[in-house]
């Protein structure tokens, strides 16, 4: 199960491969199961459908909470550190955990909802957040957590993609010196969405709401009219467990589906392996439960493991840019797993905010969300790590549900930028771009997997077909990643980037034409295209191209509405950081844009922009040369 040495490792990678339902057989027993499962696993990448650990029945939150309350009742199942440092934090057990979460469900129920309904959670980092995701799962509802920092208008775009019949919220949210009025953003969104019946509304900031008669209810208020006692209800391996929305390359966000079974065996398996967390460890994600690193790697991952998990509700720079590194020594911090746009952001501050803190509890620090630039892992690695603790660079996506390439400490050999080899159990190659694969080491292609694994996405939310066209039909009998990743000498993986329209800001994936989407609601906007661009400190920023109908009087105010009108469609980290009034856009004679052409202007580099006298209008691109920013005149 936990590989502790790179014999193992080779060994165990060995049976992974060549017998692979022997391989993760041997994992799922371990887990709690209402009925065991017939089958370890059904799939074909073609239509796609994956089906692993087939009519096994089970309930997560067994897995997660009951097995663990049998046998360490008073270990703490969950620390949480509050916005402000002055305020008291929380630290519950598991036993406390497990009574939040069944009260909780009861509430759930009382409040009209039943297995296969859809719940909707738009909350701060409480500790209530990680109560809500477990209750549904307690009673087969199904979960879609929704980040709060998204506009209301996005949020009921999910609510009503997913038709949830409750919203789970706050009065609103503590984040550095703002307070965010949440249930205002809620408000909104949910008069978008005739599928809400009720919104249950946890009091954090105390800041006056109005509450829809029949509709919203206090969370403390119904609380008290249940009692704590909630059996799980039985769910089938191949069952959903929740929905998350993410970001693709049409406007429309892309509802990815994780099941039960699966997903539990896999985050499991790979939080004990990549963070060799041991048993009386503290462990400390930095991430957001609204995205897939907090469901897999704050929530499902730890608690299966019985581990001590520590959520966070502030932000990395407040009160001070030493804030990280407070809490660390604070809880006695062993396994810090944070994104390269936090390091980066800190490293600005200088090392001052550093030298003030020990940090000799570390025993692994880790990176997620995006590709880590050397001179971050260096640092990373130097004044956090103090080149005694395995840095872990972890690949993996939404779809995936799990940490799929990344070394694993003291076994597999450290290299920066390089997530290196993959676990056990998961199948990477590279193919170039007719599908052929390329074999050999010291080559880039495109990565993508040829076998499943147990947390793999099962479908899109209520569109298959986009599912099978997005990630199966590029290459035949391949799920494609959309990376583009380089192998090394010693078969150590890099992810070179996005080769689809997708940027990644901070950690966040935006589609490209999400974004364009929103600009071109502004009333002056005739056409709009975006793209990244190498960002110091989000690792990509957004550059935005725009057409306008009419003269631009004041550029500044002009982007300031942008912005705006970017922040209310979407929310604000989509906002673009460069704006670029243009008189048109370079196209094909077919009317596509070449975004490759606006990449490079975006990057200063015009080195080579290939032959543009076939475009549709040649001209446009000097133009748009001669008033970039980015362009060194």
């Amino acid at each position: 199960m936990r590989i502790r040495n790179w014999d193992e490792y080779q060994e165990s990678y060995k049976l992974s491969v060549e017998q692979p339902e022997k391989f993760w057989d041997n994992i799922a027993k371990t887990f709690k199961w209402k009925k065991p499962y017939d089958k370890v696993l059904d799939w074909n990448f073609e239509k796609p459908d994956v089906k692993w650990f087939e009519n096994g029945k089970l309930n997560i939150t067994e897995n997660c909470l009951d097995r663990h309350v049998e046998t360490q009742p008073d270990k703490t199942a969950i620390i949480w550190e509050p916005n402000d440092p002055n305020d008291e934090g929380i630290k519950w057990t598991y036993r406390e955990l497990h009574e939040q979460v069944c009260k909780f469900a009861n509430v759930l129920k009382n409040n009209n909802v039943k297995k296969g309904d859809r719940v909707c959670l738009y909350m701060p980092m409480v500790p209530q957040l990680a109560v809500a995701v477990l209750a549904c799962a307690r009673i087969g509802a199904i979960h879609s957590v929704v980040f709060a920092g998204f506009s209301a208008q996005s949020l009921a775009d999910r609510i009503n993609d997913a038709k949830c019949k409750v919203v789970v919220t706050s009065d609103g949210a503590f984040r550095g010196q703002k307070e965010i009025p949440i249930k205002d953003i809620v408000d909104e969104g949910v008069s978008k969405c005739e599928c809400v019946e009720k919104v249950i509304v946890y009091k954090r900031t105390e800041q006056f709401i109005r509450l829809e008669n029949d509709r919203d209810v206090w969370w403390h208020d119904e609380m008290e009219k249940v009692d704590a006692d909630c059996p799980a209800e039985e769910m089938d391996s191949e069952d959903m467990l929740f929905i998350l929305y993410t970001s693709g390359s049409t406007g429309k966000p892309k509802g990815v589906v994780h099941t039960c079974g699966g997903y539990m065996v896999y985050t499991y398996y790979s939080f004990v392996n990549v963070f060799q967390y041991e048993e009386n460890d503290v462990y400390w994600c930095t991430a957001d439960i609204g995205w897939i690193t907090g469901h897999s790697y704050i929530v499902y991952g730890p608690l299966l493991a019985g581990a001590t998990t520590l959520m966070f509700e502030g932000v990395p720079t407040w009160p001070d840019a030493g804030r990280f590194w407070d809490i660390c020594d604070k809880y006695q911090v062993n396994q810090f797993y944070t994104a390269p746009t936090a390091i980066r952001s800190l490293m600005s501050k200088g090392l001052e905010p550093v030298a003030r803190y020990s940090l000799n509890s570390l025993k692994v620090i880790g990176s997620v969300g995006e590709p880590i630039n050397e001179e971050a892992w260096r640092w990373y690695n130097t004044y956090i790590g103090k080149e005694k603790c395995p840095l872990v660079d972890t690949w993996w996506q939404t779809e995936t549900g799990g940490i799929l390439i990344s070394p694993i400490p003291d076994v597999t050999e450290l290299r920066p930028t390089y997530a290196t080899y993959p676990l056990p159990g998961v199948q990477p190659v590279l193919l170039d771009k007719d599908g052929n694969e390329i074999k050999e080491n010291n080559v880039e292609g495109l990565l993508c997997m040829k076998y499943p694994w147990p947390s793999i996405l099962r479908t899109l939310y209520g569109d298959h077909e986009r599912c099978r066209t997005v990630y199966f039909s590029t290459f035949k009998n391949h799920y494609f990643t959309g990376d583009g990743a380089r192998r090394d000498a010693k078969g150590r993986y890099r992810i070179i980037g996005r080769v689809d329209d997708v940027i990644n800001v901070s950690g966040h994936r935006m589609g490209t034409a999400e974004v364009e989407n929103a600009i071109n609601e502004h009333p002056w906007v005739v056409e709009s295209a975006v793209v990244g661009f190498p960002h110091d400190i989000k690792g990509q920023g957004i550059y935005a191209y725009i057409i306008c109908d009419r003269h631009v009087h004041s550029e500044q105010a002009f982007k300031d509405e942008i912005n705006e009108t970017v922040r209310k469609e979407i929310g604000p980290i989509a906002k673009p950081d460069i704006i670029q009034v243009v008189s048109g856009l370079p196209k094909t004679r077919s009317g596509k844009i070449m975004r490759r052409i606006l990449r490079k202007v975006a990057s200063g580099d015009i080195s080579n922009l290939g032959d543009t006298s076939t475009l549709l209008n040649p001209d446009v691109v000097e133009e748009i040369i001669e008033n970039s920013p980015m362009v060194k005149k």
